[in-house]
Formats: C-alpha cells, structure tokens, sequence
C-alpha cells in the first residue's frame, strides 16, 4: 500500500473506485517539486471489469433519445461552469499552468461538449424518396458500442471532453484513461456527469500506464479508442488498435512554424509569438517553436525585439497572478528541455537568450525553465526538427516565400502552422499551398472552433477522421443505410406481384 495519504482513485460504476493492482505512480506539485500524492494504476483486470460496466449500462442510454442525452450534457456544461475555479485550481497544482491558462484549458473542453449538445441535429441521416418504383432508402447514424479515449497530461481537462462528449452524445460508454501525471480532474469531471444525470457506467475512468493501455487496446469489447501523445506512441496505439479491428485516430507531436513576411507588423507578431511559444511552459502541441523570418532584415528586427521580452518573462508559482508561465510538469520534463538548449547550443546555433540561466521567481525545487531564444537554427539540427516541448523558440532564417513553405511542408510534422502579413495574395498562396493540417493567417495557435474539425497531417496524426466538429460524430457512430420497399396487399386488385428475379436489383 502507497505510504502517501492521498491516493487518487478510478472512477467506476458512479463511484469512486481504490484499485487493487498495488501499484502506483506519483503526482507531483511542479511548483515545488514534491510528491503531493499518488494514483493508483490499473491492472488489466480492473480495465476489463471497467469495461464490463460500460458494457453493461451502454445499451440504455444509446436507447434514449438524442434530444434527452443532449440534456444531460447541458446540464453537465453547466456544472463545469459553476465549477470553473475548483476545476482551475486543481488542474494548476498539478499540471504547473497558471490558473488564466487552467481556466483556458477547461473552456476549450467545455466549447466541444456544447457543440455535442447539438447531436440530435448532427444525427440526421438522409432519405431518397422513390429512388426506384416503389422504393425509398433513407440512413440512420448509430452508436459503436464501448469507446476509449488515452489522454495527455498537457490538456488534462480539454482533450478528455473532447473526446468523451461527442462520444456519450452519440449514445457510447466511454472509458477514460488519463495522464498519470496529472489525473484528477479528469476524475472530477466524471463525478460531476454522473452528477449532471448521466447513467452510472457510461462515463469510467481509469488510471493507469502501459499495462492499462495495452488492456484497452486488446478489448474485442471497445470499438474505437482515441489518442492525443508522442508520435511513437501515437503510431504504436494506431497500429495496435487496427490489430483488432478498433477505429483509431492518434494525434501524435508537432513543430509549428510561424513565417514572419516583411510587411507584417512586428508589434503583432513579437506579441502573438511571447504567448504562443511561451504559453504554458511551451508544453502545447500546438505552441509555436520555430518562427521563420523572410529576409535577413526581417530576421534581425525580429530577433531584436524578441530579446528583451523573451528576458523578461515572468516564471513563477502557477498561483501568482503576474506570473507568463509556471513550471513544467515534472522533472524528467524539465530535464529533457534543458538537454535540448545545450544540443542546440552544441549544434551550433546561437542562443540569444539561455534559459537555463534565466531568472525564475518560484519556489526551489520546482521544475521551472526560463525561456530561451535559438537564431540560425538550421534544417539539419535536433532542435529543428525532434519536439522539445518546452519553452524554447528556434529563429530559421530564409529567404524568399518560397522557402518558408517549404520548411514546414517537408518537416515531418505537419500540426499547424501561421503566417503573419498584411497581403492578402501571400496567405491564400501560403494557405492553399502548405502542407499542414491547420493553418492561421495573422492567427499564431491556429485551433478552430469547436464545430470545425481539428487534426495535424503527416507524423502528426494517424487516421482518417479529426478530433471535434463533424468527424467526431462520424468517428463516434456508424451509418446504417435502409432500401425498403412496402409492395400493395395480395388481396389488392391492383396487385403486381411477380415470380423471382435472378438479376441484380437496379433502380431503373
């Protein structure tokens, strides 16, 4: 048994759930770097009977209507609000986002689970009247069954209700596996659906690492599982699931670029480029990390007025309301952005501003880096093209338009990308022409709205259909197409009735 007095449950059946496997793994509070409690991992078996449960209760709630689940995820809506700071709070200690950017966390969830309050319009299938003699054929959308969603710990609260609320809309039960390291508000949101009056067992949530995962993966019961993570792992998941016949669709790392053209407003971009490189800690997948300047005199005055504001960043306890940024989420994460400044710096690119030497106002012992600012990184290095995750922004010189598409369409990654300008010739060439999956004109975290979809292209993610919007509900359901022919009665006069047929049915 954990000798830490806190130890962070599953969430099954309704209820909070101890697990039994005696294994745990630790959370910490980054601000300080101590351990300030511990959640239990899943065995396999535990997974399964999680499974079961969802099983079990699924077919109920897929039997009541849209419009009546669709109450319930208003009535959930509405908890999460009133529930804002609570919710906040505690994804800050222990995730290390300021509380603003905690808050921001929870409000992009909480706009796709509005947009799932929408299902019984989204549901509609079609219908042809009379596409042959005496025949029509409509479609119905259908839920899967049993879905999973494997979650990160950089969006502990986004990315679950991305998943989970167009998945329970649709009619599933669905099966929550969080980030070990930052796992309790999801568990929190589970309680407050079960809460907002839904069934007992179509939300479960369960903690774990691999062995929980892999449980996931292998289940003939879960029809489909959705993942946001590292690439290697995201490929791993989506490989695995397609093993059992699962649809999958896997989001894995990313390498933003922002192109800065010589008439845009500097102003503006330094601006856009402090947040969305800087923002929570550079721990967003969709954080700028390299900026690309167009012409060597653009470079130069961008470079220069990124400097003083990159110095003077504010790095400090999440719960500081004038701190830019808090810690990172660990210490292994800390470590590995740290290595990363000194590959850079081995490679051969110049550090205008170190990080590792910067002035941080949290407390000691926490995982806090400053920021740090690379210029003339060049294609070949590690710092261009491997994740950092972390806050470090690489300065890639070029030298014509032309160039600046071409760094992000033959990078690896393909997530998002920006373009800052005032021509509108140039963002239609650029948008029309990169090869990305999300694309922001004058805009630096290129996210849609939650009735857009979202996905990245290429090592970015793996599967056909996106995240929110549209693709969800068709991720989340089946179609089920009906050909239905009501011929007159025997006993009717009129009657045509004819011997068997030995041709294929066509519609003429």
């Amino acid at each position: 048994m954990s000798s830490i007095s806190t130890v962070i449950p599953h969430f099954v059946g309704g209820t909070r759930v101890e697990g039994t496997s005696e294994r745990f793994s630790d959370v910490f509070d980054p601000s300080t770097g101590q351990v300030q409690a511990q959640v239990a991992l899943a065995s396999k078996a535990e997974v399964d009977a999680a499974i079961a449960d969802a099983a079990k209760a699924q077919p109920a709630w897929a039997a009541r209507n849209p419009q009546k689940r669709a109450r319930v995820l208003n009535r959930f809506v509405g908890l999460i609000n009133e529930h804002m700071q609570e919710l906040a709070e505690l994804l800050s200690s222990e995730h290390g986002k300021t509380v603003p950017d905690a808050k921001g966390d929870i409000q992009r969830g909480l706009e796709v689970a509005e947009f799932a309050t929408g299902v019984p319009h989204l549901l509609k299938g079609e219908f042809s009247d009379a596409a042959g003699t005496g025949i029509d054929v409509f479609s119905m959308r259908q839920p899967l069954g049993v879905v999973a969603g494997i979650t990160p710990f950089n969006f502990p609260a986004m990315i679950p209700l991305w998943k989970l609320a167009p998945a329970i809309a649709c009619g599933n039960a669905f099966i929550l596996k969080p980030s070990e390291r930052d796992p309790s508000v999801p568990l929190r949101l589970a309680e407050l659906a079960l809460e907002a009056g839904l069934p007992a067992g179509i939300l479960n949530v369960v903690n774990g690492d691999k062995e929980a995962v892999d449980a996931i993966l292998d289940s003939e019961t879960i029809k489909a599982v959705g993942f946001v993570g590292s690439t290697p792992i995201a490929q791993y998941i989506y490989e695995r699931a397609a093993q059992t016949g699962k649809r999958a669709q896997c989001f894995g790392g990313a390498k933003n670029h922002a192109i800065v053209m010589p008439d845009a407003d500097m102003d503006d971009v330094v601006d856009a480029l402090i947040g969305a490189g800087y923002g929570s800690a550079g721990e967003r997948c969709m954080a700028i990390s390299v900026v690309v300047p167009v012409g060597q005199e653009t470079a130069d005055r961008l470079v220069a007025a990124l400097k003083p504001r990159v110095e003077a960043l504010k790095i400090s306890s999440p719960t500081d309301p004038d701190a830019d940024y808090g810690p990172l989420v660990t210490a292994d994460a800390k470590k590995r952005v740290e290595n990363y400044i000194q590959i850079g710096i081995d490679e051969g690119a110049t550090a205008v501003v170190d990080g590792r030497q910067g002035r941080v106002a949290g407390e000691d012992g926490g995982f806090y880096v400053a920021g740090t600012l690379f210029d003339h990184v060049t294609r070949d290095m590690r710092i261009y093209g491997e994740e950092i995750f972390g806050p470090v922004l690489s300065v890639s010189r070029v030298d014509t338009l032309d160039e600046a598409i071409a760094l992000p369409s033959e990078h690896d990654y393909g997530n998002g990308v920006a373009i800052f300008t005032r021509d509108g010739h140039t963002a239609r060439e650029f948008a029309r022409r990169v090869d990305t999956g999300m694309v922001g004109v004058n805009v630096p975290i290129p996210v849609p709205i939650a009735y857009h979809t979202f996905g990245g292209w290429k090592k970015s993610g793996f599967g056909d259909l996106n995240q929110h919007g549209p693709d969800s509900i068709r991720f989340y359901t089946r179609t089920k197409t009906v050909t239905q022919r009501w011929p007159k009665p025997a006993s009717d006069s009129d009657s045509t009735a004819g011997g068997a047929s030995f041709v294929i049915p066509t519609m003429d």
